[in-house]
């Protein structure tokens, strides 16, 4: 299962917590990590067992589990910047003067009326989100969507792919298997997308990669790597300083 899968397919407990439990581990939802049960992890002079030792992990990587959500491209969390940054703000302790001296918006009373905003925002989500998990016990039908990458940019009609619909994609454009060579790069977005979720997987996520690196791995799978580089990019896949010197797989 792909990290995307066991984030979105997590409680709203357990994505509170960070991590699910399995039975020999617990898993970060937020990267991967797997901490294995039984064991004694040493940190800092400190030693922790598992379930502590993942949570060490959350605060010591990810800063909390509210800085990784509220990270998310909007188009994920639903929240305009003006929210996002209200949250933030809220989440650090301030005050309704001190939000409003901030972000040098109106008054107190109108920092008050962006949390009952946000409470009414929470209180549709709760509704909202009974009525999808009352809906999946009687919708015999309903396609299995793949789910999004944590870091698209665009997030619209051409993520609506089922695992089938991806299958043939792949199929159709890597007739020599998905390590194999790119038969040529799609037109169709949808397509074109269901594509780079292939070719990202021929990079190592934890290692930062020079554009002569990149170029060579992409240039194995499809003589037009500068388009192929040039779309992981820009669909969030990957990520790069500003000069070229230096790309990374998007966590």
């Amino acid at each position: 299962m792909e990290l995307s899968e066991l984030l979105w397919n997590a409680s709203s407990e357990q994505l509170k917590k960070g991590y699910i439990e399995k039975e020999d581990m617990y898993v970060c939802l937020l990267c991967g990590n797997k901490v294995e049960k039984g064991f004694i992890y040493p940190k800092n002079n400190m030693l922790y067992e598992a379930e502590k030792f993942m949570k060490y992990h959350i605060e010591a990587e990810h800063e909390s589990v509210f800085h990784y959500l509220i990270g998310l491209n909007k188009k994920l969390t639903g929240l305009t910047d003006h929210q996002n940054s209200l949250l933030r703000l809220f989440y650090e302790g301030r005050s309704d003067a001190e939000v409003q001296k901030e972000l040098d918006i109106g008054s107190s009373s109108t920092i008050r009326n962006h949390r009952f905003v946000l409470k009414e925002k929470e209180r549709q989500a709760k509704v909202f989100l009974a009525m999808m998990e009352l809906l999946k016990e009687k919708d015999d039908h309903a396609p299995a969507f793949l789910p999004l990458h944590k870091t698209a940019t665009m997030v619209d009609d051409r993520y609506n792919i089922t695992q089938e619909e991806q299958e043939d994609v792949e199929a159709k454009f890597f007739p020599n298997g998905i390590d194999g060579p790119l038969m040529k790069f799609p037109k169709k977005e949808k397509q074109k997308l269901a594509t780079l979720r292939v070719l990202i997987q021929r990079f190592e996520k934890e290692k930062t990669y020079t554009e002569k690196e990149i170029n060579h791995v992409l240039k194995k799978a499809y003589e037009d790597f500068v388009t192929l580089r040039r779309y992981l990019i820009e669909y969030g896949f990957l990520d790069r300083k500003d000069d070229g010197s230096e790309y990374w797989v998007k966590k």
